[in-house]
């Protein structure tokens, strides 16, 4: 056992859910442990929902404690089982293990090991600390707690070893450096970095799942993304951001939307504005080879390229205070469904470079902008389907379906971004008989 202050056990007060589990557990002669996440995050004074427990119950035992009807093998070829609290909660109780062999994805494991021995396995000390809800005490072998005082993350063991047994720990050890603003310990860096020339071994989903958990978990995405960056991370899974610049991930930072952190929302636009700079063509393909949905690849694709593309035209109209024609137009372009997602990239890019001095649009005037431009879109046509006529109207007027009726009606919304009481049935359809006379 090792000695635990009574601090420490003031902060280490799991919910009685979990006390009831372990009680269970204990009840028919089984030893449980806390570990993981929750323990580490209680140490800090953070809040933690997910409890997970240890024990030396084989997953079949577990089963045979709390009944089929309140476990679920949620990964028992690795010794996990769900248990559901009374209130319906699923907490995941494992049974200690160790690694036969690894392959830098998969591990094969082998139960009957001992806490010491399944806490040697875990990834870096932080996380390696067990705390007994019963019984009050911790087991930190590997001084976890005083990591966690010296802020600093450092791999149980040997870093080298560790990182070739699961590559995915390089990310996870640059997450937890910056999620906690810790730094990461000489030996553990030099295995991140020696580890990066093998990431290519993770699969698209792993990286994928780690790059959005570094968007919803950190308040400051910059910091891991530079260690992506340095260590060579990037160039190994993304390689159109090997040489992404400092000010494009200080832009990162600033692409926050209201509501809560987690939400969708705000990593998508934190997504948009990351890869904002990769040459539009290439947007789309490098976002579904991250195994993104078809539907987000393509939102962040066509987010970076509007602003590409748009860049300079916003940036005049914002300090230009334009009239409400060139306004439409520019919202035309943008779309509707856009425009604020679109106004969030540009006012993070501006964001991150006022403090350094780049020359950029006042916040003010680029909020001003974007209430005249929301105003003006649910005002205004500004779209084909906002037309006050359609494909089918030329068509009873002799307009034959192909490229040309596409261009007339192009054409006609071009005049009503122009001049919206030129959105009626007779007007338009007049100007359309003349333009496919003409």
């Amino acid at each position: 056992m090792t000695n635990s202050s009574s601090a420490e056990l003031l902060k280490l007060r799991p919910p009685k859910t979990v006390l009831q589990i372990t009680k269970d557990l204990e009840a028919a002669g089984f030893e449980v442990w806390a570990v993981g996440g929750a323990v580490r995050d209680a140490l800090l004074g953070l809040l933690h929902l997910d409890w997970d427990l240890a024990t030396n119950a084989t997953p079949d035992q577990v089963r045979e404690v709390f009944g089929r009807k309140r476990t679920i093998p949620v990964g028992i070829e690795f010794g996990t089982v769900g248990v559901l609290d009374r209130d319906g909660r699923l907490h995941e109780v494992t049974t200690f293990r160790r690694d036969v062999r690894t392959d830098g994805r998969h591990a094969e494991v082998e139960f009957g090991a001992s806490l010491p021995e399944d806490l040697a396995r875990r990834d870096f000390t932080i996380n390696a600390i067990a705390y007994s809800p019963s019984r009050g005490e911790i087991q930190d072998p590997f001084d976890g707690r005083g990591d966690l005082q010296r802020r600093v993350i450092r791999a149980v063991g040997n870093a080298a070893d560790r990182m070739r047994e699961d590559r995915l720990r390089a990310l996870r050890a640059i997450r937890f450096a910056a999620r906690f603003d810790f730094r990461l310990d000489d030996a553990t860096w030099q295995a991140v970095v020696n580890s990066a020339p093998h990431l290519g071994r993770l699969s698209a989903e792993r990286v994928k799942q780690e790059l959005e958990k570094t968007m919803d978990q950190i308040a400051a995405p910059s910091r891991a993304l530079i260690m992506w960056r340095d260590s060579g991370a990037f160039a190994a899974l993304i390689p159109g951001l090997r040489d992404v610049s400092d000010g494009l991930l200080r832009a990162v930072d600033c692409a926050a939307t209201p509501g809560p952190p987690r939400r969708p929302g705000r990593r998508l636009v934190r997504l948009a504005v990351l890869f904002s700079e990769v040459p539009a063509e290439r947007l789309y393909a490098i976002a579904m080879g991250l195994k993104l949905s078809k539907a987000d690849a393509a939102w962040i694709a066509s987010l970076g390229g509007l602003w590409q593309s748009l860049r300079d035209e916003l940036t005049a109209a914002v300090a230009d205070r334009p009239d409400d024609r060139r306004i439409r137009h520019l919202v035309s372009r943008i779309g509707r469904p856009k425009l604020h997602a679109f106004f969030r990239v540009a006012a993070a890019h501006w964001g991150s470079g006022r403090p350094v001095g780049d020359a950029s649009p006042a916040a003010q005037a680029v909020h001003s902008l974007y209430r005249r431009s929301l105003r003006i879109a649910m005002r205004d046509p500004v779209d084909l389907r906002d037309l006050a006529i359609d494909g089918d109207d030329l068509r009873q007027v002799g307009i034959r379906p192909g490229p040309d009726l596409g261009k007339i009606l192009s054409s006609l919304l071009g005049l009503v971004l122009d001049d919206p009481g030129m959105n009626t049935r007779e007007r338009l359809l007049e100007e359309a008989r003349r333009l496919a006379s003409a």
